[in-house]
């Protein structure tokens, strides 16, 4: 446990903003999760509709040092280059 009144404090953010990351990080498993259904689905339309959101969350978690903004990017791009392959 830390004994200095600044170290105390850094616990303390840290702990909170590693619950915010980690809802970030949910959220974006979540919607991946369902691209994948919808996509193994062939139902191209409504993937292509949550790839707009998708494409938000990585780079809202880029943004907050979440997520390496060139991991959000390949991210992105995988997802649609399987979009425009199937398309």
């Amino acid at each position: 446990m830390p004994k200095r009144r600044a170290a105390v404090k850094r616990l303390r953010v840290d702990k909170k903003r590693h619950q915010r990351n980690l809802i970030i990080k949910r959220e974006i498993k979540k919607a991946l999760k369902k691209f994948q259904a919808l996509f193994l689905a062939k139902n191209l339309t409504e993937a292509k509709a949550s790839l707009g959101k998708i494409y938000s969350l990585l780079d809202k978690a880029a943004q907050k040092k979440i997520m390496h903004p060139n991991t959000a990017n390949r991210k992105k791009s995988r997802l649609a280059s399987k979009v425009s392959k199937a398309a």
